[in-house]
């Protein structure tokens, strides 16, 4: 049997919390760790995957295929499978090894990028052609019907669509995705505070309910059609929760659209106020902060060399990302360390999403 092997990265957001859902914009880049999918088919109806960190694994019939039957952490994998077979794609039993360099838990979507590395896994594996927008979207269903999170599609496209050296923008409305250059006068760090998120816990999908009542009660279709302008001005129309969880989303797309002409011009000093404004936003406006990021981001701030930080990722715990001065990474994994003991870094290159990846190997 013909052994397949596929490659895809966890992804940083570098701004646009939560804007994804509602339509709006985020900019994003893969990171240079990922996860990896190996194996083969076997000529009958079973599947089986063992993961190798975890040491665990999942055996189950294709036929007897129900999220309630299998193991929380499979379910990103047989979600997938499932995809298929509702999408009548071909698919069969099979065994496969899952490995990955991602730290679970930090905000870099290790979800999308084991999503992503199996729907390339079982394409190549079974032969079935599939366009980058499908296989997002196809690993973007399997999040939603399989493990419940209601997530929108920023991971998928971001781990799948990445190039190297460029931040990738998207508009979540029309699923364009543009690039834009990222000098190498700046470095990527990513600070695990090592907070557990499980956003399967539900503070997900009461934010994304929180902005729909939102968009309901301005009558638009979604947040992504409001401006903060227009929002101030109709402020008492909205019970005061739902008002902030609205105003963070405006003020994030606003930001991300302006970030984008920021880095066009190299100007990393407006580029960096962005981001810790869009952090501020995330602590008072989203509530989807905690105090290890929020000591994160004020140690940055005081760090020479940073340009900016904020949360990256759901929120709730998970990682801050960092755009650093080159040649100062040393000095700021430091203070970083220093502020929040036990906090993990990694420092890291905009790289290849899955299908650059995969073309390149």
């Amino acid at each position: 049997m013909n052994s397949v092997t596929t490659y895809a990265p966890g992804r940083a957001e570098l701004l646009g919390n939560h804007t994804d859902y509602n339509e709006g914009y985020v900019m994003a880049l893969a990171v240079d760790r990922g996860t990896t999918l190996t194996g083969q088919a076997r000529g009958d109806r079973k599947i089986r995957i063992h993961s190798r960190e975890l040491d665990k694994t999942q055996e189950i019939d294709l036929d007897q295929l129900l999220a309630e039957h299998v193991s929380p952490w499979s379910r990103y994998t047989l979600g997938v499978v499932d995809q298929f077979r509702r999408n009548d794609l071909r698919v069969e039993g099979f065994e496969a090894e899952i490995s990955s360099n991602l730290p679970l838990g930090a905000g870099l979507s290790s979800s999308a990028s084991l999503e992503n590395a199996t729907v390339l896994f079982l394409a190549k594996l079974f032969g079935v052609k599939l366009e980058p927008m499908q296989m997002a979207r196809i690993a973007q269903k399997a999040e939603h019907d399989f493990v419940g999170v209601r997530c929108g599609l920023l991971d998928q496209i971001a781990s799948l669509m990445s190039t190297a050296d460029h931040a990738t923008c998207i508009d979540c409305r029309t699923t364009e995705v543009t690039h834009v250059p990222m000098d190498h006068k700046a470095r990527i760090i990513l600070a695990n505070s090592n907070v557990k998120h499980a956003l399967v816990g539900g503070e997900y999908n009461e934010r994304r309910s929180d902005c729909e009542a939102a968009a309901h009660a301005l009558g638009v279709a979604a947040l992504r059609d409001a401006s903060t302008e227009m929002l101030k001005s109709r402020k008492s129309e909205l019970a005061d929760r739902i008002y902030h969880r609205a105003l963070h989303i405006t003020g994030e797309n606003e930001r991300v659209v302006e970030s984008s002409e920021a880095l066009r011009k190299g100007d990393f000093k407006r580029f960096g106020e962005l981001m810790f404004a869009s952090h501020e936003s995330s602590r008072v406006n989203f509530e989807n902060s905690c105090p290890e990021l929020d000591l994160l981001v004020d140690a940055a701030r005081k760090t020479p060399g940073v340009y900016g930080a904020r949360l990256s990722g759901g929120g709730f715990g998970g990682a801050t990302i960092n755009l650093v001065e080159a040649g100062r990474e040393e000095q700021v994994v430091k203070a970083l360390t220093a502020a929040l003991p036990g906090v993990t870094c990694l420092v890291t290159a905009a790289a290849d999403g899955a299908l650059a990846y995969a073309k390149s190997h």
